[in-house]
């Protein structure tokens, strides 16, 4: 199960989750200049990123948005990364947040987990319902595609909604309980279930009764970092390091940008930054062990 192979990858490769926000205005003047086409701007901004960081990263987080935005182009781009992740067995997580029902679930299940779009993972949001969610586990119970559901969310919006009070206790709680135990239905020899959840790693206070209350969820943790998310917050969703996996997207793709003569050194500065985030949650005594 795709499940499996993550676990896998993470055990093998440590938890960072490479965030490929690409933004034009992030991408190096050296690159820009190597050709006039965005499709090949943006590609090979996320090739060289790729290169400098595959065998210290569990897994990569392509944002669609920022493609989209680029129009037909930036969609090749988005196109052309997935399948460079393929090449290089690495495992991609779609970030569509889908979160529409029946034939038009159906297609968005068939337009990310197939043909040039096709990811090992996607995200969705499900607040429409659970039946936003079930149009996709056709997939999940195949083996080989996975999904992550928002649970709680790292934006201070997530109060707005997530937050409400539901049965004595907030929101999330109840749809999260309930995807759980259609969760079960999809557990890997791991442990886990390829049927996990998206939880913001910027509140700490709950993050303890999460884990125990979805232990066999695996979790895609933004938040860390600039949007304040720290080291040891982080930890309490893990489970001795593994169990999910940590999402940095600006603090690692643009990090040459706050080194002197960055632009040069690009790949250099990038493999850095992931160094250092694995070093700041993992501790000192974890990477000596």
């Amino acid at each position: 199960m795709i499940i499996d192979k993550l676990y896998k990858s993470v055990e093998e490769k440590g938890f960072v989750c490479v965030g490929l926000d690409t933004s034009m205005d992030y991408i190096p003047e050296n690159i820009k200049n190597m050709s006039s086409s965005v499709e090949d701007i943006v590609f090979e901004y996320n090739r060289q990123i790729i290169d400098a960081t595959y065998d210290i990263t569990g897994v990569y987080k392509v944002q669609i948005a920022y493609y989209e935005a680029m129009g037909i182009e930036g969609l090749k781009a988005y196109s052309r990364t997935l399948k460079y992740l393929r090449d290089k067995n690495c495992i991609s997580i779609g970030d569509v947040k889908r979160g529409d029902i029946a034939n038009t679930a159906k297609e968005y299940a068939k337009a990310h987990f197939t043909g040039d779009f096709e990811v090992d993972f996607i995200t969705l949001n499900p607040y429409m319902g659970y039946d936003s969610i079930t149009p996709y586990m056709e997939y999940l119970k195949n083996g080989d595609k996975g999904v992550f559901v928002l649970l709680r969310t790292s934006n201070p919006g997530a109060k707005d909604i997530e937050y409400l009070e539901y049965n004595n206790e907030p929101m999330y709680y109840t749809i999260g309980d309930n995807i759980y135990k259609m969760a079960q239905e999809i557990i890997g020899e791991c442990g886990y279930s390829s049927l996990g959840f998206v939880v913001g790693g910027t509140y700490s206070e709950e993050a303890k009764e999460i884990r125990e209350r979805y232990e066999n969820s695996f979790f895609l943790i933004p938040g860390y970092g600039a949007q304040g998310g720290k080291a040891e917050d982080i930890r309490l969703y893990l489970n001795d390091f593994n169990g999910g996996v940590v999402n940095s997207s600006r603090g690692i793709i643009t990090a040459y940008k706050k080194v002197e003569g960055g632009e040069k050194k690009f790949q250099e500065c990038t493999r850095d930054a992931v160094l250092k985030m694995r070093k700041d949650i993992y501790g000192e005594e974890k990477l000596q062990g």
